[in-house]
């Protein structure tokens, strides 16, 4: 079996490449802060472990709605206007897995073969 052409065209993430440098200049002793992948560098505190262990024993383990489940969409609006001072409703919260996701879905919806899409390096 062969794989795609498209495939066969992606390179490796620069921001694992990032994240691999800086946690390799750390095992060397180097004062670094990763600016890579964005994982935090302290473990999940304990009130979120003990959410995510009560979420499980409650059966909260099956799909949810791709956008967000309205209670998660009602506790982000909360936290920006608490936070920020920001109002929104809930047609204006779109919840996903990550930032890459969140473009690569806003480049399959407004992007067309044969345009013209300009991305500033670094990115």
């Amino acid at each position: 079996m062969s794989l795609s052409t498209r495939v066969q065209a992606i390179k490796p993430s620069p921001t694992l490449a990032v994240t691999a440098r800086a946690a390799k200049l750390k095992a060397e002793g180097k004062d670094i802060i990763g600016l890579g992948a964005g994982e935090p560098d302290f473990d999940t505190p304990q009130h979120i472990k003990d959410a995510a262990i009560n979420a499980i024993n409650k059966g909260f383990t099956k799909y949810t709605a791709v956008g967000g489940t309205p209670g998660l969409k009602a506790a982000v609006i909360a936290k920006f206007k608490r936070d920020n001072g920001l109002d929104y409703n809930a047609k204006q919260i779109l919840v996903s897995c990550g930032g890459k996701q969140s473009f690569f879905n806003l480049a399959l919806a407004v992007i067309d073969p044969g345009d013209e899409v300009i991305v500033p390096a670094p990115y």
